[in-house]
């Protein structure tokens, strides 16, 4: 079973993705430039944590994204100790995910397609706005066994 963890810079937001534009009587969609860096950024990031060739299959996919700390951190802490970070402006899961997914593809996995299982957690700032990302390969030893039982 194939495993990579890479951190990576914080995602552009969904609504940052796409770009909408006319042609002729139609309206096309495309990713926007600031989508193609950060996919380029992705690639770059991943060769350069060793990742030579996507994880084949069926894969899960964890997130843990962290939002940049303000500058009053300390205050916001003090003020509310246990939910202070509710107040930082942060991307939600969403989003994120599904801008991630993309530039994954081709690069850690093969397809979104092969995403079985997920999951995703907003983290306290901690520092720098970032995320990380842990593909997982899923292996199914016995794939819909019991069908197959039942059929018997």
């Amino acid at each position: 079973m194939r495993t990579i963890t890479l951190t990576l810079p914080y995602p552009i937001s969904a609504n940052r993705y796409w770009n909408s534009f006319p042609l002729g009587k139609r309206i096309m969609t495309a990713p926007s430039a600031e989508a193609k860096r950060y996919k380029r950024d992705v690639a770059l990031l991943a060769k350069a944590a060793g990742v030579r060739e996507p994880i084949k299959g069926r894969v899960q996919i964890d997130i843990k994204l962290y939002p940049s700390r303000p500058l009053d951190w300390k205050k916001r802490m003090a003020k509310d100790p246990l939910a202070w970070d509710d107040t930082v402006q942060c991307l939600d899961l969403d989003n994120a995910r599904k801008v991630l997914y993309d530039s994954l593809k081709g690069v850690a996995i093969e397809d979104d397609k092969w995403v079985r299982r997920d999951t995703g957690e907003r983290m306290e700032p901690d520092g720098e706005a970032r995320v990380v990302v842990t593909i997982t390969q899923l292996v199914t030893e016995k794939p819909q066994a019991a069908l197959f039982e039942e059929a018997a």
